[in-house]
Parts: structure tokens; C-alpha cells; sequence
């Protein structure tokens, strides 16, 4: 005579996916369980899991658990928990999946607590469920908490920004550190378009886009809304704050990639005209365009490509009706090859160039000497700024108009920042972040040869040359070439140095101090 064995499911559950891989809650509950159907006799058929939080009722162990016992509705299973915190981690969430699991035609049983039906059993499941539920609002407000204070404290609570990882520090717990080589480019990034070098954020778009190990898109292309994020976040300059938490400005416990100054000027700019976005395979083609004015009409020279019988041929033109160039077209090799030809004779001779070095070392060494002196008027102003900042918090006590107040509030804010800068250059000052070689070396070896950073190719590392070396566009002449251009004051001093005698001024001038 053969007895039917009762059969049972097993179903076990943690918080998130972390908790499956750190630690064995899932195995320790399933072992559990298992020795409680071993006791009562029950076969264990199949085991359910989930990796989310008791607050949800859908997922999707426990769909596909309750499907199952729905298909053996004639062979009711029983269902086996290690604890009622893990059926759900809400009343609401747990009187709904106690009703699925009994429409299945199932029952739920556990080591930790007896399921019935008369009053006292239910009362004693239900405010157990309650306490479950409390727990999880408990451990949620103290997390939340934690979290906030930590982010009053300085330490970046949310997820890493691109450019940053987390990395546990003896006494810190977890914080941000650069993560290179992404962090280098978003400096670079950054930097460029605070001072310039990059004119649009399209610019700096394609610039991040540029380099392999920089995240992008399933597209391979980086999005619009994620520069703007870059440009506007004050993690990157070393800072943090939370409207949304009530954490106002304030410096981060990490790194930043940029000074709060450069951040400053980037909103300035980002607050200023907009302007519209170069078109971007004709920036690649024609690096000139843009940069190069047409020298009959002063108009901006337009670059297309020219389709003949067999091949495309690129050309530079005027399009300036009643001007005498208008339509005739320059071919690229020809006004790029002259322009590269007249980078080349900017060249400074070596004796030029060690002078201008030893004038700027000089320079150096008077400027450390100044920023010492200036921390001192530094350090009135920020307590200026206090002061204003005491006085708009007094008039926001009386005020009543809320416009009023939101005035006060956003004043408060600038206040605050233009406190910070100062405060970080008080720290600063005196205090070079790299020596002179260091900080001078890339400049030096621009000035030495800036043709060298225009043949790299890169589209960006052409228009810095145009930034850096002339001080408006170059007219050219069809048949004649380049007009005399206007160079930059770097460019214009080396020049000036060149055949005759040359004297250098110093700091006190030609004529001797008097007494």
C-alpha cells in the first residue's frame, strides 16, 4: 500500500542582488526550510527566489511560485518561508499574496510562526506583518538619515559621476577618487570650456566623444543632456549640495577635477548667448573655416565640397554678392598648405626663446610673492561677505511676499559661492600647484613651435591654435594669400624681440628707483 507524500514549495527572499552575492541568506533560508518539510514529512519539489524588496508584490519568484501551485490546484502544495519578513515587508503587500497564495488553493506554513484561521491567529500574523513593515520604514528613515548627514558632513552619498569611483578609505568609509584615465579627459573638458577653448558645448561634445574610453550610448555617441550635466555638476570642482536633501554648498570630502573659479566661469558662460552648432562634418573637412575672412569684402570665407566628373575637390570661397572673389573658389591644399607655411615661420630662434623663458621665470617668482600679500585682502572680503550673508538671513525672518524671500534666498546662494572661491583661493594662495617647469612646460613648448600642436590633426588642437596665436580672423586674398595677420601678445613680444638691440623691462622699469 503506497501513501501519497504531501508536497511543498520553498520560498526564500532578500532585499537585493547584492545580498546573493555577499553573504548566503538565500541558502540559509532554503536550508531552513528544508529541514522543517524534512520534520513534517513534506517533499520539497522546487524552490523559488527573488532579489527585491518585500515592499512589491509583483516579482518573480513569487509569480512564478504562485503560478505553479495554481497548475496543481487539484494536488494543493503547501508553501514553505523561513520568516513572515520574507513573504513581505508591508500589511497591504502581505494580505495580498496571503489571499494569491490561498486562491491557489495552497497553504503557508513556516518554523518561525503558525498560520490559522481563528481570530487569534490571524490578529498574532497580522501584527506581526505590521512589525515587519515597521521595521522596513525604520531601516529606511535611518539610512535616509545617515545618508544625509554624511552628505552634510562633505561625502557624496548618491552614485559615482562619470570620472569618479568609490574606493573605501580606514576611517571614511566609502569615498570618491578620480577614475582614470575618464577623469583626465573631463578635466580637460572642462578646463577647455571655461576658458574658451571650447566655444560650444557641441565642441565638448565631440571632443568626449573622441576618446575610446569615455562612456557613450548604445549609438557610440555621447548625448546632449549628459554634457550639460558635466558642465553644470559642482561635484567636479570638489563641492557638494542637495536642494532636494536642504544641504547648501559646501566642500566634499574628494577630489575635485576643477577649481570652483573655473566652475564659476563655466555657468557664466553657459548663462550667457547661446550659440548655434557648427555643423559637424564641415568643421572636420575645412579646420579653417570660421577663422579665415575673405580679404576684398572682410566676409567669412564658406568651404564646400565641389563635385567633378570623377572625384569631390575641396574648396574654400566668398560668398558675398558684389564682392570681386564672390564664387571664385580657393582650392584647401593651397590656403591650408600657405597657412601652415606662415605657423612655421613663428618659430622663435633658441636664443629668443631662453629669454623669454628666464623673463617669465622672473614673472613667476613676483607673482608667488603678490599672492601672499593678496590672501590677506582675501580674507577681508570674506568677512564682507558674511556679514551680507548675516543681514539678507535677518530680512528673510520679516519677510512676508514669498517673491521677496525666493530674492533673498537666490542672493544667499551667490554669496555663499563667491565665499567658497574665496576661501579656496585663500587656501591657495602662495601655494602653486605645480612648480614652474611643470606648469610652464606645456605653454613653453607651444610658443616654441605651434605648428607642432597643429599638426596633430585633432580638431580641437587646431582651433586652440587659432585661439592662441592670432587675435581675429586672417583675411586672405585669392592669388595673393594671408594679409598681415594680428597676433596674440606672446606671439607679438617674441616677434618684436627679433634683429637689433633688445632690452628687457624690469620690474622697477628703465629709470632707476628713486629714493
Amino acid at each position: 500500500m503506497t501513501t501519497n507524500v504531501q508536497k511543498a514549495v520553498i520560498y526564500c527572499r532578500v532585499s537585493n542582488k547584492t545580498q546573493t552575492t555577499r553573504g548566503d541568506g538565500l541558502g540559509s533560508q532554503e536550508t531552513r526550510c528544508r529541514e522543517y518539510a524534512k520534520y513534517k514529512g513534506y517533499e520539497v519539489e522546487k524552490v523559488f527566489t527573488d532579489d527585491v524588496s518585500g515592499s512589491l508584490i509583483k516579482r518573480p519568484g513569487m509569480q512564478a511560485m504562485l503560478a505553479h501551485m495554481s497548475k496543481h490546484r487539484k494536488n494543493p502544495r503547501v508553501a514553505i518561508i523561513d520568516d513572515i519578513s520574507r513573504l513581505a515587508r508591508g500589511l497591504d503587500a502581505h494580505l495580498q499574496l496571503r489571499g494569491a497564495i490561498a486562491k491557489a488553493g495552497a497553504t503557508l506554513e513556516s518554523p518561525s510562526i503558525e498560520f490559522g484561521d481563528d481570530s487569534d491567529s490571524v490578529l498574532v500574523e497580522n501584527l506581526l506583518a505590521s512589525v515587519s513593515q515597521h521595521q522596513r520604514q525604520k531601516n529606511s528613515e535611518q539610512t535616509l538619515n545617515r545618508m544625509q548627514s554624511r552628505l552634510k558632513n562633505g561625502y557624496w552619498v548618491f552614485q559615482a559621476p562619470v570620472g569618479y569611483r568609490y574606493q573605501k578609505t580606514s576611517g571614511q568609509g566609502k569615498i570618491l577618487v578620480r577614475d582614470e584615465p575618464i577623469a583626465s579627459i573631463i578635466q580637460e573638458a572642462l578646463e577647455g570650456y571655461a576658458c574658451g577653448r571650447f566655444q560650444l558645448q557641441v565642441e565638448v561634445k565631440r571632443f568626449l566623444e573622441s576618446f575610446p574610453d569615455y562612456p557613450k550610448n548604445r549609438k557610440g555617441v555621447v548625448v546632449n543632456q549628459r554634457v550639460t550635466d558635466l558642465l553644470t555638476k559642482v561635484l567636479y570642482a570638489g563641492y557638494v549640495e542637495s536642494n532636494d536633501w536642504g544641504v547648501n554648498l559646501r566642500p566634499g570630502r574628494h577630489e575635485g577635477l576643477i577649481s570652483l573659479e573655473t566652475y564659476k566661469k563655466i555657468q557664466e558662460r553657459l548663462n550667457g548667448n547661446a550659440y548655434a552648432p557648427a555643423r559637424k562634418d564641415i568643421n572636420l573637412d575645412f579646420p579653417l573655416r570660421g577663422f579665415v575672412s575673405c580679404g576684398e569684402c572682410g566676409h567669412n570665407l564658406t568651404a564646400a565640397w565641389s563635385k567633378g566628373n570623377t572625384a569631390k575637390h575641396p574648396y574654400y570661397m566668398c560668398f558675398k554678392k558684389g564682392c570681386s572673389s564672390y564664387r571664385k573658389s580657393i582650392r584647401r591644399d593651397v590656403i591650408e598648405g600657405e597657412f601652415e607655411q606662415f605657423l612655421l615661420s613663428l618659430k622663435p630662434t633658441k636664443e629668443l626663446f631662453n629669454l623669454a623663458l628666464a623673463m617669465f621665470k622672473e614673472l613667476w617668482g613676483y607673482r608667488l610673492e603678490f599672492q601672499k600679500n593678496h590672501s590677506k585682502s582675501l580674507q577681508l572680503d570674506m568677512a564682507k561677505s558674511e556679514k551680507k550673508i548675516e543681514q539678507l538671513l535677518d530680512r528673510i525672518v520679516d519677510a512676508e511676499s514669498t517673491s521677496v524671500v525666493s530674492a533673498y534666498e537666490k542672493r544667499i546662494g551667490e554669496l555663499q559661492l563667491e565665499k567658497q572661491i574665496m576661501q579656496e583661493k585663500v587656501a591657495n594662495c602662495g601655494r602653486p600647484l605645480r612648480d614652474f617647469d611643470e606648469s610652464f612646460r606645456t605653454s613653453m613648448d607651444f610658443l616654441a613651435n605651434p605648428h607642432q600642436l597643429w599638426a596633430t590633426g585633432r580638431m580641437e588642437d587646431r582651433h586652440a591654435v587659432m585661439k592662441l596665436t592670432f587675435t581675429d580672423k586672417l583675411g586672405y586674398i585669392r592669388g595673393e594669400g594671408f594679409r598681415t595677420p594680428e597676433t596674440t601678445l606672446p606671439f607679438k613680444a617674441l616677434g618684436g624681440f627679433c634683429g637689433g638691440e633688445n632690452k628687457m623691462a624690469r620690474p622697477g622699469g628703465f629709470e632707476p628707483p628713486t629714493s
